[in-house]
């Protein structure tokens, strides 16, 4: 059974062409005439009836070659027109798609380098911001080690002031024994009068020189608790300034807490802000692999497109070369 496209019409046409050649019409040379297609049984009965065509008309050779030689021509002249305008079609599709090719490949090099100069851009900020943060670290690390500083000199300050407060108390315990102590001594020297008064008047003198006595120690404890009231006096004041103090320090650790504390703050705004520098960086990237893959496939496309143009264009030179190149005339038998 004959393949599509291979009838006696197809067959009777390359047979002509090989004789208007000066060939012998063999069933290879005729199926390589068409394109290698067909089955060479189908060749061989076309070809036979055509001979027996041929020799039933009994036509001369000379005008059998004249006609084949003008129906060659026709045939070649139709099929360069029709080879011709497809590939009109496909020179003006390839022009129409390396110019779209072409005009995306400059808005994807254009696109890569603003990308280029974004990536750059933000490189040179995330490194400003890295600086930032090393600088607010370290601020942030003197400042810790300054606010332990002074804990610790307000944990002696506190030690300090518990001493005094014991020696305050001590004093005050001190002075209420000495005054209690002059009470009593008081109370004893009244009674010790009223005593002596009631029974010894004639010892006035002895009591007077005892009283005397007592008088003096009493001074003497006078000047005692007089003194310790002074040191009594003296301790408050160093307690007063050592409060004072206190609440410097107490002060100044607030003022270094709520520093901490900003500090602190900060240090979490610039670390958000580093991962959104990283993830847009991130995205940066993906975007340029992206546009490199897209150009990529572009220059794959416009290669593949160049060759089918080198191609087209050969099949050109080569249907204008056979449109060209002269029928050969046939050898008068």
């Amino acid at each position: 059974m004959a393949r599509g496209g291979v009838n006696k019409a197809v067959v009777q046409i390359a047979r002509t062409a090989i004789l208007a050649r000066g060939e012998h019409p063999s069933i290879d040379a005729v199926r390589i005439e068409m394109g290698n297609t067909g089955s060479k049984t189908t060749i061989h009965r076309y070809l036979k009836e055509l001979d027996e065509v041929d020799s039933r008309r009994g036509a001369p050779r000379e005008q059998i070659g004249d006609e084949l030689t003008e129906l060659v021509a026709r045939l070649a002249q139709r099929l360069q027109e029709q080879a011709q305008e497809p590939i009109d079609r496909a020179q003006a599709h390839y022009e129409q798609l390396k110019a779209e090719l072409q005009d995306q490949l400059a808005e994807a090099q254009q696109a890569q380098v603003q990308l280029q100069q974004q990536l750059e851009i933000q490189g040179s900020a995330l490194g400003q911001e890295t600086a930032n943060l090393e600088s607010t670290r370290s601020m942030l690390q003197t400042e810790q080690t300054r606010n332990a500083a002074l804990n610790q000199a307000c944990s002696d300050f506190e030690l300090r002031l518990n001493d005094r407060d014991e020696q305050i108390r001590s004093l005050e315990e001190k002075h209420l024994h000495a005054r209690d102590a002059l009470e009593h001594y008081r109370s004893a020297v009244k009674e010790q009068r009223e005593q002596d008064q009631r029974r010894h008047e004639g010892q006035l003198q002895q009591i007077q020189m005892e009283l005397r006595q007592a008088q003096q120690s009493a001074l003497v404890r006078q000047d005692e608790i007089t003194q310790l009231h002074r040191d009594n006096e003296r301790v408050l004041s160093e307690s007063r300034a050592l409060s004072k103090e206190l609440n410097q320090a107490n002060d100044q650790q607030h003022k270094l807490s709520n520093l901490n504390e900003r500090l602190s703050a900060q240090l979490s705004q610039q670390d958000s802000e580093r991962t959104l520098l990283q993830e847009r960086l991130r995205v940066a990237t993906q975007e340029s692999e992206s546009l490199k893959q897209a150009h990529a496939n572009a220059q794959d496309a416009n290669a593949a497109l160049t060759l089918r143009a080198l191609k087209a264009e050969t099949a050109l030179e080569s249907l204008k070369a056979l449109q060209t190149e002269p029928p050969q005339q046939p050898d008068d038998l």
